[in-house]
């Protein structure tokens, strides 16, 4: 019996994606579950999984636009599959030959296993150390990189070891270039980052906050609070409640513009910008004004382990009232923030450096971490985003606050 695979529904928004890569060749046996394709559209990327057991075969190429409902692929079912014949379910992150080593996303193992690389030689640059399949691409084009003698003395002579048919680099470098498609993912954060700019008066605002007090009492309580809630205390969960907070005394800054109206959400839901191997995602925390520093550090941790797993649903990047980002994990020290349409507001954390500065008229060395709040100006008076950051400033350093909600 034959099975159509098709493309399925991600989103009501959503008509069409791009194929972008098959993870099974056409003829193989597949199992079900098996991621088979990874189907990119313009809001997230994940993998499509078989429906049944079977032998595969591929109609469509990589590359290519497919709407929602279309065939890629007819699975044969009731096909003699051996017991080794394809691969269990991978996890997101399946470990190395043998079970050990270095974990690899199934893309970057289905590239690794066509290439002929080893996984235990290559360094992860995904997240935890996981190997994406950016680091197999780089280890397959240095292993084919052509040698190049570089002789002591200027001579114009070709070396023997490069293929007369390739450019021959320079001393100082190579002269080639490379293209690669945009995927859909970055061709739409690029529209609308573009769009924000075009469509929104976007000012910013910044401030500093001594960092102090939350550090001690996350040295002080970072262990209860992991055995009893099974997650880590982390910084973002402070500046969750400390732009709730915020929110709640300047309203405006949680507000967006439809039309000629001002629409005032009475709830705050926060994106929190997450770096991913496909490009930048901002997955909402829902109902954020109502959730305890524990509840808050699990919904940001799973959204944040879905999106880098490419698992993210279209329904997870939907909405949201404001949004955070974090440059500091990356070493930015200040930055100013794009907003995130319809949204009137984000705020922009950065890396923690100690600076002296004055307290009690003593000089003293503080851990300092610069805020920026970029806000539309159309929406958002500069006493209003100038008030709403000092609230943040406030609450971060004074912290029993914001578990006292005073």
């Amino acid at each position: 019996m034959a099975t159509d695979i098709k493309v399925p529904s991600v989103g009501e928004s959503i008509s069409e994606g791009v194929l972008a890569r098959w993870l099974v060749k056409s003829g193989e046996v597949v199992r079900a579950n098996q991621p088979l394709f990874e189907l990119e559209t313009d809001k997230a990327s994940q993998e499509i999984p078989a429906p049944a057991s079977g032998t595969i075969e591929l109609l469509v190429k990589e590359g290519e636009k497919v709407p929602i409902g279309a065939v890629v692929a007819r699975l044969t079912e009731g096909a003699n599959i051996p017991a080794t014949a394809a691969a269990p379910t991978p996890s997101p992150a399946s470990p190395g030959p043998g079970g050990s080593g270095p974990a690899l996303s199934p893309s970057a193992q289905k590239m690794a296993a066509e290439n002929q690389v080893d996984p235990s030689s290559l360094s992860g640059t995904g997240r935890g150390g996981r190997i994406i399949k950016e680091d197999v691409a780089a280890a397959v084009a240095q292993r084919d990189k052509p040698e190049v003698s570089v002789p002591a003395k200027p001579a114009a002579v070709v070396p023997t070891t490069v293929p007369a048919s390739l450019p021959v680099p320079s001393a100082h470098g190579s002269r080639m270039e490379s293209r690669t498609r945009m995927t859909a993912i970055r061709q739409r954060i690029a529209e609308r980052l573009l769009a924000a700019q075009q469509n929104a008066a976007i000012l910013s605002t910044f401030n500093e906050a001594d960092m102090s007090a939350i550090m001690a009492l996350r040295t002080r309580y970072k262990d209860s609070f992991q055995k009893r809630h099974g997650v880590s205390l982390g910084f973002m969960s402070f500046f969750v409640k400390a732009v709730v907070e915020a929110a709640r005394a300047f309203p405006s800054v949680n507000a967006r513009i439809e039309g000629n109206e001002i629409v005032q959400p009475h709830f705050v839901d926060i994106g929190v910008a997450v770096s991913t191997e496909k490009g930048l995602m901002v997955p909402v925390l829902r109902d954020a004004d109502k959730l305890a520093f524990a509840q808050i550090e699990k919904g940001i941790a799973e959204l944040a382990v879905r999106a880098r797993d490419g698992k993210i649903s279209v329904a997870d990047l939907q909405g949201g009232t404001f949004t955070i980002t974090n440059g500091g994990v990356f070493g930015s020290l200040l930055s100013t923030p794009i907003l995130n349409p319809p949204q009137s507001g984000i705020l922009g954390m950065h890396t923690i450096q100690k600076r002296p500065v004055v307290v009690d008229d003593q000089i003293v060395i503080r851990p300092m971490m610069y805020l920026a709040l970029s806000y539309d100006h159309r929406i958002i008076d500069g006493r209003e985003a100038v008030g709403f950051l000092v609230r943040v400033k406030e609450c971060l350093e004074n912290p029993e606050r914001l578990m006292l909600e005073v």
